[in-house]
C-alpha cells in the first residue's frame, strides 16, 4: 500500500489573518493550525521520503499547503497522484467537530449579536479551508490533481502525533502521553498502545481551553517573543535562574485537580493569547518599564519552566497508576521542552522514555500516513533515522558553485579526505558549514545540514551569536557526540542514547570546560548521539576530531540564520555561508572558502 501524509492549507494564513488579526506583520504569525507544512511518502509500511515545505519554498513554519514537497516525495519514488491509495491529513474536523463548535456557540451566554459574529468567523474559516470539502478542493487547486473523495483520510491530529512517535519509538507496547497547544478539540490525550491497539484514557483529556502549552505560549508572547515559536527562548532563560520557592503561576493561573487533570484559570476566554497580561503583570509586578529587561524575563522564565515540568508530571504519575507499562511515547508540541522531558523521565515511574524528532506539527504529516498503515494492520518499518529529504550529488553542488565563482574558492577532494580536513579547519577554531546526505527532518534532528565548530573555545558560543546566527546572546548551543562516548561526557541517568536532541543532560564537570561553547549556563546541554550507522561520515569526523583534539564533541547548530529556515539545496547553503561570518563551507565532497 502506498500512503502519502500531509499537513498544511493553502487558505489558513490569509483567513487567520483577516478573520483574528493574525497577519504575517503581526506578533501572532504562527498562532495558526496547519503550521510546519510537510509531506511524506509510505511504501509497504516504509518510509520512504518526507520534507517540510519550508526547506523548499523557504519561508519558515509556513502553513502553506505542500505542494512543493508532496512533489518532491512521489519524484523521489518514482510515483504519481494516481499510484497512491491513500492521502492521509493530520487534522479531523469532521461533521461531528462542526456540530459540537456549533452547538457550544449557539449555547453560550454571550449576546445573541456576539454568537452570530462568532458562529459567522467559524463558518467561512470551516468552508474556505478546514473542513473536508474545502480540503479535497485545496488539494486540487495546489496540485492540479482531482482527489477522490474515498482516498482522503482525515487522521485526528493528536492520533498523528501518536502514530509517529510509534514509528520513531519502536516501542511494540507503550504508555503515551500527547499535549500540545490544540489539536481539535483537545489540548492532551494519554492512554496506551498494546498489541497494536491505541486505548485513549478519556478521564485524562484535556480540552483545548484548558492548554497548559498554549499558556505557555501566551507566556512566551508577554514576554516579547513570537509564540508558537520563540517557546525554546523562555526554556533556555529559565537556565539563568532558579525555579521559585512559591510559583504565582500554581494556583493561581493553574490548578491541579485529581486524577492527572488540571485547569485553567482564564480557560475559554475570547481575547485569546492577551488574556493573561493583565493577570501576569500582576503577579510577577509586570509594568511597560520591567516587563523586557533580562532579569524579569529570567525570573517569569523560571516560574513557566516549573509550571510546565510541575503539570506534565502530574499528568504522567496518574497514567504511571493506569498502567502497567514502563515504555512511554511524549509527541506533541510541549515534548520539545526537552529540559522537561529529562525530569519527566528521572523523576516519573517510567523505565524508558522517547520523542521523537518529528514530536511538533511537522511530524504530524508522517504520523497520519504511519497512522493508516497501522490501522490496516500492514507491517511498518520502525524508521530511526532523521534524514529522509533531498540529497544532491557532485554535479549540482559544482554547478552552483560555478555560479558563484567570484565570491569562492573551493577544491574537490576524495571523500576519504573530508573528514580529515573537516578536522583541520575545525582545530584551527574555524567555524564551518557542514552540508551533507539526505536533509534532516524536523527541528530536532541535525547532523547533515549543520554549522559546527570546535566547543573548547568559551566564546565560540559569542561568535556564532553574534557573527553567524545574528540571534540573542543568551541562546545556548548543543554539542554533537558519538553515542559511544556520550556517557563519559553526560550524566545520562536512564537513557543510553540521545539520537535526537530532546532530551537535556548534565555535563560531567571534569567536561564543562573542556566543552564550554555547548555547555549552557546551568551546566548542561542538549544532546545528538551519532552511530556510525546512523551517520557515518559526521561519525568519522567525529573520531578524527576528538583523537586529534581530546576533545569528544563539536558544537552542532542548524545551518540558517534567525528567521530562515535551515539550508536544504546547495543554492541554500551558498547563500547563507555568503551572508554570515561562517569562515568554511564542507559541502559534499568540496570545501570551499570565501575568495
Amino acid at each position: 500500500m502506498i500512503v502519502l501524509g500531509y499537513n498544511g492549507f493553502s487558505r489558513v494564513a490569509e483567513l487567520f489573518g483577516r478573520l483574528y488579526g493574525h497577519t504575517p506583520e503581526s506578533v501572532d504569525r504562527h498562532n495558526l493550525i496547519g503550521h510546519d507544512a510537510a509531506a511524506c511518502l509510505f511504501v509497504d509500511g516504509r518510509l520512504v521520503a518526507a520534507v517540510e515545505e519550508e526547506r523548499l519554498n523557504r519561508q519558515k513554519k509556513t502553513s502553506a499547503f505542500p505542494a512543493l514537497a508532496i512533489r518532491w516525495c512521489l519524484d523521489q519514488a518514482g510515483l504519481d497522484f494516481d499510484d497512491v491509495d491513500r492521502f492521509a491529513f493530520g487534522w479531523n474536523h469532521d461533521e461531528e467537530y462542526a456540530d459540537a463548535v456549533v452547538t457550544g456557540v449557539a449555547g453560550s451566554p454571550e449576546p445573541a449579536e456576539a454568537r452570530l459574529r462568532t458562529l459567522t468567523t467559524f463558518g467561512e474559516l470551516y468552508l474556505g479551508a478546514i473542513g473536508r470539502s474545502a480540503l479535497l478542493e485545496d488539494f486540487t487547486r495546489s496540485t492540479g490533481y482531482a482527489l477522490p473523495d474515498a482516498k482522503l483520510v482525515t487522521v485526528p491530529h493528536h492520533h498523528a502525533h501518536l502514530a509517529c512517535g510509534r514509528l520513531f519509538s519502536g516501542a511494540e507496547d507503550a504508555a503515551f502521553l500527547v499535549n500540545d497547544g490544540t489539536a481539535e478539540r483537545n489540548s492532551a490525550i494519554m492512554g496506551e498502545v498494546r498489541n497494536g491497539k491505541v486505548e485513549v484514557f478519556d478521564r485524562f483529556t484535556i480540552d483545548a481551553g484548558h492548554s497548559i502549552a498554549q499558556l505557555f505560549g501566551a507566556i512566551t508572547r508577554y514576554l516579547g517573543f513570537v509564540p508558537n515559536n520563540d517557546e525554546y527562548k523562555v526554556m533556555g532563560l529559565a537556565g539563568f535562574g532558579e525555579a521559585p520557592a512559591k510559583n504565582p503561576l500554581l494556583g493561581e493561573v493553574v490548578t491541579l485537580e485529581e486524577g492527572g487533570r488540571y485547569s485553567l484559570r482564564l480557560a475559554h476566554d475570547r481575547r485569546g493569547p492577551r488574556a493573561y497580561d493583565g493577570l501576569l503583570d500582576e503577579l510577577f509586578g509586570g509594568d511597560d518599564a520591567t516587563r523586557h529587561t533580562f532579569d524579569y524575563r529570567v525570573r517569569l522564565a523560571c516560574a513557566a519552566q516549573q509550571m510546565i515540568e510541575t503539570v506534565t508530571a502530574h499528568q504522567l504519575r496518574a497514567l504511571a497508576g493506569a498502567t502497567d507499562l514502563r515504555d512511554l511515547i511524549f509527541e506533541g508540541g510541549l515534548a520539545l521542552n526537552c529540559v522537561n522531558n529529562t525530569k519527566l523521565l528521572e523523576e516519573t515511574p517510567f523505565e524508558r522514555m522517547e520523542v521523537s524528532f518529528g514530536a511538533s506539527d511537522p511530524g504530524v504529516s508522517i504520523g497520519a500516513a504511519a497512522h493508516v498503515a497501522f490501522e490496516q494492520a500492514e507491517p511498518v518499518t520502525a524508521a530511526m533515522a532523521p534524514y529522509t529529504g533531498p540529497a544532491y550529488d557532485a554535479d549540482d553542488i559544482r554547478k552552483v558553485l560555478r555560479q558563484h565563482e567570484p565570491a569562492l574558492v573551493w577544491e574537490e577532494i576524495p571523500t576519504a579526505e573530508v573528514a580529515r580536513r573537516t578536522t583541520d579547519l575545525l582545530s584551527a577554531k574555524k567555524v564551518v558549514g557542514w552540508f551533507q546526505g539526505r536533509t534532516e527532518f524536523g527541528p530536532r534532528a541535525l547532523g547533515n545540514r549543520s554549522i559546527l565548530a570546535d566547543p573548547s573555545h568559551a566564546d565560540m558560543k559569542d561568535v556564532i551569536n553574534n557573527r553567524v546566527k545574528h540571534r540573542e546572546p543568551f541562546r545556548p548551543f548543543a554539542p554533537i557526540v558519538l553515542e559511544r562516548d556520550a556517557a563519559k561526557v553526560f550524566e545520562l541517568g536512564k537513557k543510553d542514547r540521545s539520537p535526537y536532541m530532546t532530551f537535556v543532560f548534565p555535563v560531567r564537570p571534569e567536561y564543562t570546560e573542556k566543552i564550554a561553547a555547548a555547555t549552557h549556563v546551568d551546566a548542561t546541554s542538549r544532546i545528538q548521539t551519532v552511530t556510525e550507522e546512523g551517520n557515518p561520515l559526521l561519525a568519522e569526523l567525529l573520531s578524527e576530531f576528538t583523537a586529534r583534539t581530546g576533545v569528544p564533541c563539536l558544537v552542532n547548530t542548524s545551518f540558517n540564520v534567525a528567521g530562515e529556515p535551515i539550508v536544504c539545496s546547495p543554492e541554500d547553503a551558498v547563500a547563507c555561508f555568503l551572508g554570515t561570518d561562517i569562515d568554511h563551507l564542507v559541502i559534499g565532497d568540496f570545501v570551499v572558502s570565501k575568495n
